[in-house]
């Protein structure tokens, strides 16, 4: 067999709409992506969506939106992809990074002891499509001890009074915290529809507000969607639309706006995720559970707990006892049988740019722990059983083969 690893979803309801598109001569920013925020909006529950064209396009925008720049800090993951600490280099303040828990996202003890009088927000990472644990990072940040050492230092700081919590929510859309979108927990909330991902626009994101009821949250979705469009008070689609060509430039604002051919492919893809697409990765998702349940070396990725599920974006296969380069030879192997896999992430203070900043892989141990044993297996809803099955054989042999320990076989029950 020959498996990819995340292939997009794209059925005849996709390319109607792409078509629709096409077929309308209106292809950039206009009548889709409101459809596709709108959607969003009834997906997530939030208060306000505009759609951008990458997630670090939506994430730079918010921070600037904040009023985050030289001098500021922004607490961070150690365990994620580059974007994340990107977007607050962009901004030209500094990504402060601190280690993860067992299960991946960030740890809440580690953003406190880290938070000075220079912090201003912090970007939360779900990862594999579980949430971090907001109501505990929201807590924090509403502390009072926090909130007094907080300096405001822009109009939309002093309306807040506090650090903001953004939540780097690319891997998980669709995930549930107290059985309510996971979007509503904190006060941003930025999804990726980058190809690999649940929903997909081929290149986009999403801003979610969700921030406290003394916020306007139409003026503010008003106001992004002008930075989105370079400050400009009238955009390419109004301008269509009869003796409107007269426009203004209002303030510095960005090009990072998504077109319609983009949230068209989105737009299909989200009136069916909730009632089909996500149950399929979750049945998958759970394929893989019972399948490795019963071998010793498999340890499981959280899927659901007391207030937390996941998206089912990724499944994290951790293996027990096994070294980097042993991790390493198992995705060959598994690579060599026709699945491909993935590895979800490399630290940031393993790459090159980051060393070369400071950043030492040393003082996030447990983050290099996470990653030295992971291996991302396919999971969408297009797979099959057959290859489904095929990708659970695979990955036993390949342990087996690469450890070459005889007592990793399915214990019995």
């Amino acid at each position: 067999m020959n498996i990819p690893f995340s292939p997009p979803f794209i059925d005849q309801t996709v390319i109607d709409e792409v078509v629709n598109t096409l077929q309308s001569n209106w292809i950039t920013s206009g009548p889709k992506v409101k459809e596709l925020e709108a959607e969003i909006i009834n997906l997530t529950s939030s208060d306000a969506a505009v759609c951008v064209n990458s997630w670090t396009s939506g994430a730079i925008m918010m921070l600037k939106w904040y009023g985050i720049g030289r001098g500021d800090e922004v607490i961070i993951p150690a365990y994620s992809y580059c974007a994340t600490a990107l977007c607050v280099l962009h901004c030209g303040a500094t990504p402060v990074m601190v280690d993860v828990l067992d299960d991946c996202t960030i740890d809440p003890e580690k953003v406190m002891s880290s938070i000075t009088s220079k912090t201003k927000a912090i970007i939360a990472v779900d990862i594999a499509g579980l949430p971090c644990h907001y109501t505990t990072l929201m807590a924090l940040i509403n502390g009072s001890g926090i909130k007094k050492l907080f300096v405001a230092s822009s109009d939309k700081q002093k309306q807040l009074g506090r650090i903001l919590l953004i939540s780097d929510a690319a891997h998980s859309i669709g995930s549930l915290y107290d059985e309510v979108p996971a979007a509503k927990k904190s006060d941003i909330t930025i999804f990726s529809f980058h190809a690999v991902k649940n929903i997909t626009t081929a290149e986009g994101g999403c801003i979610c507000l969700n921030l406290p009821s003394d916020f306007d949250h139409q003026l503010e979705y008003k106001f992004l969607k002008l930075l989105s469009m370079n400050g400009q008070n009238r955009d390419a689609f109004a301008k269509s639309q009869g003796a409107n060509w007269r426009y203004d430039i209002l303030f510095k604002g960005f090009k990072m706006n998504m077109p319609d051919i983009c949230a068209a492919i989105g737009l299909a893809q989200v009136r069916k995720y909730k009632a089909t697409l996500l149950p399929l990765r979750k049945i998958v998702f759970l394929k893989y559970c019972s399948a490795f349940d019963g071998y010793d070396w498999f340890i499981k990725p959280v899927m659901k707990d007391e207030c937390r599920e996941s998206s089912y974006h990724l499944f994290a296969l951790r293996i027990k006892h096994i070294s980097e380069s042993q991790r390493d030879q198992i995705v060959e192997e598994i690579v060599s049988r026709g699945v491909m896999v993935n590895v979800h992430f490399i630290p940031m203070p393993m790459l090159t740019y980051f060393k070369s900043i400071g950043y030492q892989i040393e003082n996030y141990p447990n983050s290099y722990k996470q990653y030295a044993c992971e291996i991302s297996l396919p999971i969408y809803p297009q797979l099959t059983e057959a290859e489904t099955d095929y990708i659970i054989a695979s990955v036993i042999a390949s342990v087996r083969l690469v450890t070459g320990i005889e007592e990793l076989v399915k214990v019995s029950s």
